[in-house]
């Protein structure tokens, strides 16, 4: 038999082929079907839309889980997509949000831009740059006007929109010709202290940390130790000294309202603040002052300057005279001269805008033996709500967000509150005097939680914001630590502690977990109020046409 070569060399040729062409098709298949896969196993398709931030009815079961919501349930992208400038009110804006939020849905799963930190992502976000109808002339706290003199009727000079007489001042109706802490409280409205997007920041936090203080003296009342500095360009700051290291907590056999007051929590309260999207808190910014050269060779205050003294160990001290820790047992001490602060940026005097205190309802008994009335009534909160201001508006809520607030950084020294007289009822609550919070890492305390547990009551904004808050993207003490970087004393040492920022995680789930248990106790109880008062319902309107 005879053997044909050629013949067998084209049968393997081809029988090469066949399985290349075979190999080729398995893995075109095999492909496509990874294609098809989702980049999260857990999640369906299309689900990198945060769902059921806004829909009252859905609970929260962990601090990183969100239930589903019906099909009507506001919808709203992770990342930061969808820019400010998407969110116009009518016509081409909503086309454009609309638009938007298909092609989001397109490219599948969304994470935070490598480009953006997450602080950045988050003040990115859509529930950070909501729109807001243009502020009335008489939502402002102060006002511009013509001078009455003939002959300065070219110039504007500052004055109240409440009261007249006051003297002149060398700016004029321009705002470049304004200092930063004049813009800020020329910027003051019904509703907040200062924008989300405020050019003015940057500019007031650097002076306040590097102007020359030409003034300090001693801040009346209080119970302890606080000085009032003055800058040159006629701006005030509250300055507050370091009384305890950062990672030191407070004594566990201090009772609240003997507790230190620390510099590092003023600071740490506005930066939380900012983040929860209250701005109620004047600006502040950490220091590093020289005791000597910018407190005592400078201060008029007699009594203050009696009490500097130098230590055993060559360090410059000083106790001022106050209710509580203002002696040489519990003397301020440079090291050492340097002497680290919080200086926070004082609001427009009294002369100019009166502000009212408020006793706060929940207020606590500050006696080492009673109980306050809160305490021992479980339905508390209905008296309140019978009362003026709580019986109308928006009182409620907003004592809810500060509540919510103190309860994040363990603050229970809030016994009152301010508002702008001017504004009467229907405005913001000022969230001042933020010394004795995170005083304690590693213990949570409830009952701050009390108005929220007992009430059940709150706005739709703070709460979408809040759960937005406990997504790895924008996780609250992450977002934290990277905000108080940028604090000067930050090159120092890290404002607050990781046992602290971890614990602003675990109480934002506490929180989180409390408005669950309402809207369970509301849903058995059909007559009841509802939880979520909802402040931002044209929102909720315009994006769910996204997504019909």
């Amino acid at each position: 038999m005879r053997c044909h070569p050629r013949r067998l060399s084209r049968t393997i040729c081809l029988s090469l082929a066949f399985v290349a062409i075979f190999l080729h098709l398995l893995l075109v298949l095999v492909s496509l079907s990874a294609d098809q896969q989702p980049c999260d196993a857990s999640l369906p398709p299309r689900t990198h839309i945060l769902r059921a931030l806004a829909h009252a009815t859905a609970t929260t079961t962990g601090s990183d889980s969100l239930a589903m919501p019906p099909p009507d349930t506001l919808q709203i992208p992770i990342g930061p997509q969808l820019r400010p400038a998407s969110f116009n009110m009518t016509g081409k804006g909503r086309k454009g949000l609309v638009n938007m939020a298909a092609k989001v849905g397109r490219r599948g799963p969304s994470m935070v831009e490598p480009r953006l930190s997450k602080f950045e992502a988050l003040f990115s976000h859509p529930l950070y740059n909501q729109p807001r109808p243009p502020i009335p002339e008489e939502d402002w706290l102060l006002k511009v006007r013509p001078k009455v003199k003939a002959r300065e009727k070219s110039s504007l000079m500052w004055v109240s929109a409440s009261q007249d007489g006051y003297e002149d001042v060398p700016w004029n109706s321009s705002s470049d010709s304004h200092p930063p802490w004049l813009r800020l409280h020329l910027g003051i409205s019904r509703w907040q202290l200062y924008p989300q997007d405020d050019a003015n920041m940057e500019p007031l936090l650097r002076q306040l940390a590097t102007h020359r203080i030409v003034s300090a003296v001693q801040k009346s009342g209080g119970t302890q130790l606080k000085l009032v500095m003055s800058f040159p360009n006629y701006g005030q700051a509250m300055f507050k000294p370091m009384k305890q290291q950062r990672d030191e907590e407070s004594n566990y056999n201090l009772y609240y309202f003997s507790d230190f007051e620390r510099h590092n929590a003023e600071i740490s309260a506005f930066h939380l603040d900012r983040i929860l999207g209250y701005r109620r808190i004047p600006p502040v910014v950490g220091r590093l002052v020289d005791v000597v050269k910018e407190i005592k060779n400078i201060t008029t205050d007699h009594k203050l300057a009696r009490t500097f003294f130098t230590s055993p160990v060559g360090n410059v001290c000083f106790y001022g005279q106050c209710s509580y820790y203002c002696s040489t047992e519990h003397a301020v001490c440079g090291r050492p001269r340097a002497l680290e602060a919080s200086l926070a940026v004082m609001l427009p005097d009294l002369s100019l805008a009166t502000r009212r205190s408020w006793r706060s309802p929940w207020r606590r008994s500050y006696s080492r033996s009673k109980l306050a009335k809160w305490e021992t009534e479980p339905d508390y909160c209905s008296t309140v709500k019978k009362m003026p201001p709580y019986d109308k508006g928006t009182r409620l809520v907003d004592f809810i967000d500060m509540v919510i607030l103190d309860f994040l950084m363990s603050n229970m020294d809030r016994h009152h509150y301010e508002t702008f007289e001017k504004f009467g009822n229907n405005t913001f609550l000022l969230h001042l005097d933020n010394g004795r919070a995170f005083g304690r890492h590693s213990k949570d305390e409830p009952s701050i939680l009390a108005p929220l547990e007992q009430c059940c009551r709150i706005r739709r904004s703070t709460w979408v914001r809040l759960r937005l808050l406990t997504l790895p993207p924008y996780r609250l003490s992450d977002v934290m630590r990277e905000s108080l970087s940028h604090d000067p004393l930050a090159s120092v040492a890290p404002l607050l502690s990781e046992p602290h920022l971890a614990a602003l995680d675990r109480r934002l789930a506490t929180v989180l977990k409390t408005v669950s248990r309402c809207q369970e106790r509301q849903s058995e109880d059909v007559g009841g109020d509802e939880v979520i008062y909802d402040d931002i319902t044209y929102f909720k309107g315009m994006v769910t046409s996204a997504v019909k």
